[in-house]
This record gives structure tokens, sequence and C-alpha cells, in this order.
């Protein structure tokens, strides 16, 4: 792990202002600069990075972070990656971690080195085998376009690799998965006589390949194994390459096969990706959706391509938001997307795949073709099978239009249908298991929890001064309250200001309300003493609370079970602090303890 010191420090040095510029062109707002955010489709800006605060917002799809989320977030860049790339900036480095291998290597070798050094070999051997060349051809794909996506080929033949390393470790290669050793002991290559398609990270590394065999056999595609580079459910091949194209059309569109990528790129559709011999999962939509409003999903018309549609359709449920589109569009007749474009052109596939099935579409009509909603029982049947997947809708708006399709194609009134389908609000507009948000005039105030966070957030030395016996007083958010005191109480936090808290609690419970906080500061301008002020205010507020809350349980045991002595004159007590505290009138008659006066003096 890369120690938290180290993180504060790195994020005390870097400024986010710099790190976002680099890549969005921000222009000064007041205190704080602003740009259309790169992460939703928007035409006036509502992109806020906060230099004070270190933090960016936006206000539009509510997406925030650090510096080093941003770098995750725009650059698709892993954690450890994130860092790195900030460190380098700014020359400083990063202590040794595990996060490289997990497995020593003598020399220390880079295992990206080592996979850089393979895909060289096997582009020197596409260069020199006129049988891989006429393949390429006869695909469609030009030199210019094989160069561009780092195409080679594995010649036929078991240790054709010991040609590329003449130091030649086994052991490596079989750790970044090149070479295979069977249970004699024997090694060999994992990749002859294939095509070979290089897949990289976010920063242009090898971390894997795809291999594709030039004539008949099995398996048609051959792919690297889990690596500790190479992991197939968080990577898309391609994405690297068509980043730019993504997000100038504000569309990604998600293919089956390699050559598919390759071939729709050398035609000029580059907004294209590939899963990676693996069906979609919920990284994949998560990192696409972080790309562009609009996804559609291309596959074959087949068994295959109808079950790899269906798995995407389940995945994006619950990760598809308002303002994101999601589509299917089915090849016509037996083609593929790689031989659609080659006969019709880049214009015809940019034409077909703009009128995608939406998502809610090709939900309803597929169950109502498995479920027949004429009879009684295959409207159990159809709103059985489709419950589940209503529950995980995340679109409020969208989860009302399927449900409004449903009605119809039902016959049920809507409240039947939802109720069927688990949903207990009329409207259906309020997330499962979520209460509906109160109307603007009547919502509740903010807690003492969460307007403790916002100022120790600021000033985490501040914590060291909060009544820890208190704090579950506070309100919903007194865990993360409480959480951050105990941080800074153990020397943990305290120096890195707003973004080494953020990322001291990234992937925890506490992480998101701490987000959420954040950005309600960003805009709020405060000065220090008058902090200090509402920090004194806000902390004999929740003093007043704790005596309030102290009491209220008093008198409920005294009701059920009754009180000791001692608890008796513990209840004098606090009267008496509540009084002093001026926390409100003293308790009514019928809540008063039997033979106590709520005289401080009794």
């Amino acid at each position: 792990m890369i120690p938290q010191s180290f993180i504060q420090e790195l994020l005390n040095r870097v400024d986010i202002v710099d790190v976002v510029d680099r890549h969005v062109p921000l222009k000064k707002a007041g205190a704080n600069y602003s740009a259309c955010c790169p992460f939703h489709s928007e035409k006036s800006p509502s992109f806020t990075v906060s230099p004070t605060k270190q933090f960016y917002h936006c206000f539009g799809c509510g997406a925030h972070g650090t510096a080093i989320g941003f770098l995750m977030e725009y650059s698709g860049l892993s954690y450890p990656d994130a860092i790195r790339e900030l460190a380098q900036q700014i020359g400083l480095n990063v202590p040794q971690d595990e996060t490289r291998s997990r497995t020593p290597r003598p020399d220390n070798t880079p295992l990206t080195e080592l996979m850089a050094r393979a895909a060289k070999y096997y582009r020197d051997q596409l260069k020199a085998s006129s049988k891989a060349i006429d393949y390429l051809k006869r695909r469609g794909l030009t030199g210019e376009i094989a160069a561009r996506f780092g195409l080679g080929y594995a010649p036929d033949g078991w240790q054709n690799l010991e040609s590329a390393f003449p130091d030649y470790r086994a052991r490596e290669l079989a750790e970044i998965g090149l070479v295979i050793e069977n249970e004699q002991g024997r090694r060999y290559d994992r990749f002859r006589d294939r095509i070979m398609f290089p897949i990289l990270d976010a920063r242009g590394n090898v971390i894997g390949f795809g291999g594709r065999i030039l004539d008949q056999g099995e398996p048609k595609y051959l792919n690297s194994p889990e690596t500790p580079l190479f992991e197939k459910g968080r990577e898309l091949y391609g994405l690297t390459q068509a980043r730019n194209a993504i997000r100038d059309s504000g569309t990604v569109i998600v293919v089956e096969g390699y050559m598919d990528v390759v071939g729709l790129a050398q035609h000029g559709v580059e907004n294209v990706v590939a899963a990676l011999g693996t069906a979609t999962t919920p990284t994949h939509v998560q990192k696409l959706l972080k790309q562009a409003d609009r996804l559609v999903y291309c596959f074959d018309k087949d068994a295959a391509g109808f079950k790899a549609a269906w798995r995407a359709l389940e995945v994006c449920l619950e990760h598809v938001a308002d303002g994101k589109h999601i589509g299917f569009a089915f090849m016509p007749g037996d083609q593929d997307p790689d031989e659609y474009v080659r006969e019709f052109g880049a214009d015809s596939f940019n034409r077909f795949v703009r009128q995608p099935k939406s998502l809610s579409e090709f939900l309803t009509t597929e169950l109502a073709k498995r479920n027949n909603p004429t009879t009684g029982e295959g409207k159990a049947a159809l709103l059985g099978e489709a419950r589940p997947m209503v529950e995980r809708i995340g679109s409020p708006v969208l989860r009302l239009a399927i449900i409004k399709e449903l009605t119809r194609m039902t016959g049920f009134a809507q409240r039947e249908v939802e109720s069927a389908c688990g949903l207990k609000q009329s409207a259906s507009w309020v997330r499962p298991g979520v209460a509906p948000a109160a109307p603007a005039s009547r919502r509740a105030p903010a807690s003492i929890a969460r307007a403790l966070l916002k100022l120790v957030a600021r000033h985490p030395e501040w914590a060291a001064r909060l009544p820890v016996d208190l704090i579950e007083y506070a309100g919903p958010e007194a865990p993360a309250l409480a959480a951050l005191t105990d941080a800074v109480s153990l020397g943990e936090l305290g120096h890195g200001g707003i973004a080494a808290t953020l990322e001291y609690f990234r992937e925890t419970p506490h992480a998101a309300v701490l987000g959420e906080v954040v950005a309600e500061l960003v805009d709020e301008p405060i000065e220090d003493e008058a902090m200090e002020s509402m920090f004194n205010d806000t902390l004999e507020t929740l003093r007043r609370a704790g005596v309030r809350k102290a009491i209220e349980a008093l008198i409920a045991k005294e009701r059920e079970v009754g009180l000791s002595t001692e608890e008796r004159h513990r209840y004098v007590q606090l009267i008496a602090q509540k009084q002093k505290l001026g926390a409100g009138q003293a308790p009514p008659a019928q809540d008063r303890i039997a033979g106590f006066s709520d005289s401080p003096t009794a």
C-alpha cells in the first residue's frame, strides 16, 4: 500500500487547478475556476474547481473529487497509477509498494517492460510474414491502421519468444500470460499463428493481448489470462485510441470483437471499443458512462450476440442515470460490424447506430416475447420476471417510463404494476428503499453532524475539541463525524486539508457523505473568524441535543422498568444542565420523574 503520509504530502504539493487545466481549459470565476464538465455534455459551465479546497465539483452531474480522483475519472487511471502520475509531475518518488506485481522478480524488471518487448517482437514478426499481411489486407486494413493499433503476429511454433528475450525467463513470461507451463513442467508460447492485438491501459502500457487465428480453428480469439497487469472485467479494447472520438461525439459504441474495432476505425468510425472475451461488467458500464452520455451496444444478430446484449442490459440497469442513453443495435443479416462498414461505408453504419432500440424498448419487448401479456398467466409471469429488473433501475425517470409501459402492456392500473414490481411509492420516482425528499419549503434542516463535518473538513484540528461522548446524538452523519474525529486523534489526518481527508476515506462507507459535504463547501467562501464562531455555536447545539436525548432516555427507562437512585439524581443534574444551556423548557408534567422537582436545588 502507498502510505497515507505520502498521499497527504502529494496533495499538499500539487495544485488541482494545474492538474485539471492540462486536460480541461479553465476560466477564472471569482474565487474558483470553471469549465464545461468533461464528464457529461453541457453548453453552460457547471464544473467548478476550488483552489482553496483543492476539490472539483460539477453542479450538473454531481461529479466531484480531488486531483487524484480527477485523473482516475478523466484518464481512466487506477488509484495507484493516478498517484504515480501526480508524483511524476512534481518530481516525487512513490514509496515502494506491492501494486505492480504479485510475484517478485529477481531483476526487478517492470512487467510492463516485458510486455512492451513482446509487443515489439510481434510487430516485427508481422512485417516479416506475408501470410499475416495478406490476411489483414483481405480484411481491408492498411499499414497505417495496423500501426495505430500496434497489431502484430505470433508465428507458428512452440517457443518463438525465446528469440525476443535473449535472457529468456519463462517464469516471468508465465506471470504475464505469454508462456504456459504444462503438468510435466514444459513451457511453451501461449499465442501461436495468430494476429496479435495489444491491449493498452489508460497510460498506453501494453497489459495484455488478444490473438485471432488466421484460418480455421478454435478458439477464434484467444485472450491473455488474468495477470497482475490485466483484469478482463475492468478493461476494454480500443478505449485508449477511441477516447478523443468518444468525447467529441458524445457516444461510445461497444462491439464484440477486436477486428470490429480496428475495421470500423479504418473506415473513420473511431468511437468504438470491445469487451475482452468476457461479458459486460459493472466496471465496464461505469467506465463508459463516464466517457459519454450515449452508449450503444452493437452486436451480431445471432444467439451469442443476443445473449451478450441481454447481459449488458442487466448490468446497465443499476448504473444508468437520468440524462444517460443506452441503446442496442443488432446487425442486419449475418454481417458483423466490420463486414457491414466495408460493404456500406461509415455513413450508413453511423445512421444505423443512431437509431438503436432504447434500453426500455429492448427490455419491455423482450419480456413480452417471453411471456404472453394477453393471458392472466402471461401477465403474472411477465411482471414476475420484470420485478427484479425494475427494482435495480437507478434512473427514477427511466423506471417510471418502464412502469408505464408495463401498465399499458398488461392492462393493470399503474399502482398495481408498481406493487407487483416491489415499488411502494405511487409515483415511482423514488428509488426503492429510499424515502421521498420533502418539499423544499418543509425540508428538514441540516443535522448537527453535517454542520460539524463541513467545519472539521476545513479545519481537521478542530476535531480534538468535539465532545466524543455526544457525537452519537449529532444526527444521521454521526458515524462519519466519529470516524473523522478518530482519524485526527490518531494522527492519521490533520495536515493535508480537505483533499487528504477525502482520499483517506476513499472506498469507505463514509466516502459518499464526506463528498457531499465538501461539494456543498465549494461555493461557500467563509472567513476563518466566522467559521470559529459557527463551530462554537454548533458545539453548543450538540451539547443541548446530548442533554435532551439523555433526559428522554431516562424518562423512557422510568416508564418501562424504573430508575435507580443514582439515575434519578442524574436526571435532576441533566435538568439543571438543560436550563443552564437554554435547551428549552422543562419536560411536561407527564414526562417528569415522580418524586423529583425540575428545580436544580431539589
